[in-house]
């Protein structure tokens, strides 16, 4: 079925410092982009906390989710139009999907999933499905053109080529994000020739492969996501902002469990505490409505929250050190907790263990849990070789996981002697050792 207006009277551009323009021919794109749950997405930070970091990271996922459709329009209009095992009827599925992919994320997204239990994906499924403005615009496709989009995000629906298109190991998912975050962190190590890889990806019958001789492009691309992960992503003082962000929303959780009564009442976020979080209440929230509360929550008369909702809005941050979770360093941890408790600072809120981990690249292992979608190469002869197969470089870092764990700890507080020198400068001692 055809969507009701086609394609625009005359082609949309949005100007993007990335791929330079955005181009929308199809009034359904037009149309998704003008629903109030896509807007909200311009209300979202793609990058969280990491602008305290990084000041140019500041943009949204709105920005990001047009970068994903982008990508995913010129490898389907422009390298896959009229080859065997690309399936035009698919078109506007990948395109749709592609732009929604990212619609369920929510404030501070994976450090809010984390406090509350929820998952973006699940939020992403319900707005295409719900009564929403975005489901209406889809369903004008048909009844059932909202649930294969919603089934394309999930990873559940049948074509799997159209599934690797938005989510693999080489999607136009992490294409964007990559040079998206690498232009507004002002850093080079997400930049990759994605040009390059465009032009060499093939279509088949259950994924997108590469020619082989785009695998140079490919192992760039590999590195620069590795790169990006540890000099941007994981960044200690960007993950110190987040450990605060979490105390603030465990804190505020707390306090309303215990019958607190606040003088900004945490409106917003009742149905979070609850534990029961509707459609409705989830698409009020955003970054904005977040901010307003930890401002808000400044002048609390409860000394945790106001000092940590001080912290993160004036950028206070707690200071880190290298930690190992070995027999040796937990009994430090241990003395550690001892002596916070002694000194009046709250283990619980001020002395935190945060890891973070990544596995650049994998392949499947019979028999192993978790299905990794290997990348492919696509010899000369027609057969299809797996990526570390052939290079070297991807071969050395194959299946290998770096995990990377930092103490935080507030050090104006222990560095405050006017109080408990003793149990300070022990802790300090401990710390520094």
């Amino acid at each position: 079925m055809a969507y009701p207006g086609g394609q625009l009277s005359e082609e949309k551009v949005f100007k993007d410092p990335v791929h330079r323009y955005i181009h929308v021919r199809d009034k359904i794109i037009w149309d998704l982009i003008g629903t109030k749950e896509f807007q909200r997405l311009r209300r979202i930070k793609q990058l969280g906390t990491t602008y305290l970091t990084f000041h140019g990271a500041e943009h949204s996922r709105f920005n990001h989710s047009l970068g994903v459709y982008e990508i995913i329009r010129r490898i389907i209009d422009d390298v896959f139009v009229g080859r065997e095992h690309w399936d035009h009827n698919e078109r506007l599925l990948c395109l749709c999907a592609a732009l929604l992919h990212d619609l369920g994320h929510g404030p501070f997204s994976h450090s809010f999933e984390k406090v509350f239990h929820l998952d973006h994906e699940n939020f992403t499924q319900a707005i295409i499905l719900g009564d929403t403005e975005v489901n209406a615009v889809l369903k004008r496709m048909g009844d059932d053109f909202p649930k294969k989009v919603a089934e394309v995000i999930a990873k559940t629906y049948q074509n799997k080529l159209v599934v690797s298109l938005i989510s693999s190991q080489i999607d136009a998912d992490r294409m964007d994000y990559l040079l998206r975050d690498a232009y507004y962190t002002g850093v080079s190590y997400g930049n990759f020739d994605m040009e390059r890889i465009l032009r060499v990806m093939r279509p088949r019958e259950d994924q997108v492969v590469i020619k082989r001789s785009g695998m140079h492009a490919v192992e760039d691309y590999i590195m620069s996501r590795y790169q990006m992960y540890w000099q941007v992503y994981f960044h200690p003082v960007t993950r110190s902002a987040e450990v605060i962000l979490t105390k603030i929303l465990h804190r505020a959780k707390t306090l309303y469990e215990s019958g607190y009564t606040f003088q900004t009442k945490p409106a917003h976020f009742y149905s979070l505490f609850m534990g029961h979080v509707d459609l409705h209440d989830y698409l009020k929230l955003d970054e904005a409505i977040i901010l307003y509360y930890f401002q808000q929550w400044q002048d609390e008369k409860d000394d945790i929250l106001r000092d940590l909702c001080n912290r993160f809005v004036h950028r206070r941050l707690f200071k880190y050190v290298e930690f190992s979770p070995t027999n040796e360093q937990m009994k430090k941890l241990m003395e550690l907790t001892l002596l916070f408790k002694k000194a009046g600072i709250d283990p619980e809120y001020y002395l935190v263990v945060d890891s973070s981990s990544d596995l650049p690249y994998d392949f499947y292992r019979p028999g192993e849990e978790g299905e990794r979608l290997p990348i492919y190469l696509l010899m000369p002869n027609g057969e299809l070789r797996e990526l570390s197969r052939e290079s070297v470089l991807v071969d050395a870092i194959s299946g290998k996981r770096r995990t990377d764990h930092k103490l935080y700890f507030p050090d104006d507080f222990l560095y405050d002697l006017s109080t408990k020198r003793t149990i300070k400068r022990k802790i300090i001692e401990i710390l520094e050792g």
